[in-house]
């Protein structure tokens, strides 16, 4: 399918290379001609200098075919208001945007426009580096309600199965990591030694979960 990117960043020029690797065709915006040096002298794709929400230069790159378009150029505002003309303008439905201000997510979301925030992505990253396991969300959506975590099940909980441990924890396991593979367990698959435990919920019941779940590890020693 046809992709459009807006902004030829570190991050723009790494998706069009991907992208195109995967046999997509790609077209990249950005204001600064400068920008396309980030891309690599076999890049097939079309640079398209000017600003991602200007009519004129998305239909230089060809936005009336294409299946998708992403906006993350360095502005915010630059970057919501690209994605709406995409979408509302010339009916691109699959877009995203990303953001540095986590604080405006939700603003965004209610708008319909997928976002990433920056910001708070980078710091759960680091922060799973310096905490321990379990102590930070492996993901947490833009607006920061819902996460997924790690449990800290512990070894008490082997050989139950995950309907008991939802039960028990009031929350949902999206998946297990069994022997370095995902696995969706049904409501009867039991758990076994070594499974890491992921679950589902709002942010806020994540502390109510974890210590119901520790709990029972106690319990058992």
């Amino acid at each position: 399918m046809h992709i459009v990117i807006m902004g030829c960043g570190r991050v723009g020029s790494t998706l069009a290379h991907i992208l195109e690797d995967k046999g997509h065709s790609v077209a990249i915006i950005d204001q600064n001609p400068e920008a396309f040096r980030r891309l690599r002298g076999g890049f097939r794709g079309r640079r398209v200098t000017g600003v991602g929400f200007d009519r004129d230069t998305l239909t230089e790159a060809g936005i009336d075919q294409a299946s998708a378009f992403v906006a993350v150029s360095s502005g915010d505002n630059s970057n919501i208001i690209s994605a709406r003309v995409a979408r509302e303008t010339f009916g691109v439905d699959n877009v995203v945007a990303r953001i540095y201000d986590p604080r405006r997510a939700e603003v965004y979301q209610r708008l319909g426009i997928p976002t990433v925030a920056t910001v708070r992505w980078t710091a759960d990253q680091i922060l799973r580096r310096l905490l321990p396991e379990g102590a930070e969300p492996l993901w947490r959506d833009p607006t920061g309600t819902v996460v997924l975590a790690e449990l800290d099940s512990g070894a008490s909980w082997v050989g139950e199965k995950v309907a008991t441990l939802e039960a028990a924890a009031g929350t949902r396991v999206a998946f297990l990591t069994r022997m370095g593979e995902a696995l969706v367990p049904e409501a009867d698959t039991v758990v076994q030694d070594g499974d890491i435990v992921h679950a589902i919920c709002r942010a806020e019941d994540l502390e109510r979960i974890n210590a119901a779940v520790a709990v029972r590890t106690e319990g058992e020693h």
